[in-house]
């Protein structure tokens, strides 16, 4: 039996502190990734730039996305684990949309 698609949303915060083309270079890399794996991929950059709550890594803004698509259930953990990886990606949170 094939597995069944899910919507997904993933909050994820990028790091300023390498400048606009690194950010741009991530924010590429995980829109083809995602469109890659999934369907009905929406991505919403409209949050950007913003103060965070507290300090993550001695920085105090970050560049705030949010990815909505749809896959098989075993994609996010995987996309999860290469954020997590991801030098500058402050955080990301995959849930079930």
């Amino acid at each position: 039996m094939a597995k069944v698609s899910a919507k997904y949303e993933v909050m994820t915060v990028y790091s300023l502190k390498d400048g606009e083309e690194a950010l741009k270079a991530l924010l590429d890399k995980f829109k083809a990734t995602i469109e890659k794996h999934a369907e009905a991929v929406e991505i919403n950059e409209d949050w950007g730039k913003r103060k965070l709550a507290y300090p993550i890594n001695d920085e105090t803004e970050g560049y705030y996305v949010i990815y909505k698509f749809e896959s098989k259930p075993d994609y996010p953990a995987e996309l999860s684990r290469r954020f997590n990886i991801t030098d500058g990606v402050l955080r990301s949170l995959v849930t079930v949309d």
